[in-house]
């Protein structure tokens, strides 16, 4: 393997910058609309918080269940099936199916609803006690959300997301191997068309010390928020 640096760096931080492009516009929308997936979801179970302003028992079951069957839907289909599909949507939105712009349509699309199940999963976990206290206090909904069910399970949700942002960060190499850009790119075209195992070394340490970073971080935000 032959590490000419002198040639590998400048390519490998403009890899760098077009897989934190990829994410960073993904993961905005992602967080805020997977922690709305997960909000109604667990809102929207039978006991859950919406279910006497949805009229009946009946509509908030019903929407819990179309919900819950379109996340389903989102977190089986493999990515690489998911950005095919997605390309006229990608094409609509950004003017290109090629490039990490283009490239965080589909990532949004998928990580949405693995991250709004994985909110769902961290509410759940919150002390149902706590919000039959709220609620004999007298506590609105939207009280219930943001102080005790968000605010409780915000340690969990924490690492939920350094979750969803690692599984972005697989995505985007996926992404990179058909016009995506970033680190899969430099991956594919230097490391496995033209046999230089160098570029496949390199872009693996690079991966694995960025998912190292955002889970120790995540961990450490999460001890401190428990506390």
């Amino acid at each position: 393997m032959n590490f000419n640096w002198s040639v590998m760096t400048p390519i490998l931080i403009k890899a760098l910058g077009e897989t934190f492009l990829m994410v960073g516009l993904a993961l905005v929308p992602t967080i805020i609309f997977g922690i709305v997936v997960g909000v109604l979801l667990v809102g929207t179970d039978a006991d859950g918080v919406f279910a006497s302003p949805l009229g009946s028992r009946r509509l908030g079951s019903i929407i819990h269940s179309v919900l819950g069957f379109f996340v389903n839907i989102g977190r089986s289909l493999p990515f690489i099936i998911l950005m095919v599909v997605l390309i006229p949507l990608s094409r609509l939105l950004v003017g290109s199916s090629i490039g990490p712009v283009a490239a965080a349509v589909p990532l949004t699309v998928a990580a949405i609803p693995f991250f709004g199940r994985l909110v769902e999963i961290a509410l759940r976990e919150v002390d149902g006690g706590l919000v039959e206290a709220a609620n004999s206090l007298g506590a609105t909904r939207g009280t219930i959300i943001w102080k005790v069910l968000l605010a409780e399970g915000r340690p969990s949700i924490i690492l939920a997301l350094s979750t969803s942002v690692i599984s972005l960060l697989n995505y985007s190499a996926i992404a990179g191997t058909i016009g995506g850009g970033g680190i899969g790119d430099i991956a594919v075209r230097y490391g496995y068309q033209r046999y230089d195992n160098a570029y496949l070394l390199v872009t693996i340490v690079i991966l694995i010390v960025i998912v190292q970073v955002v889970q120790t971080i995540a961990s450490r935000v999460a001890r401190r928020l428990t506390r």
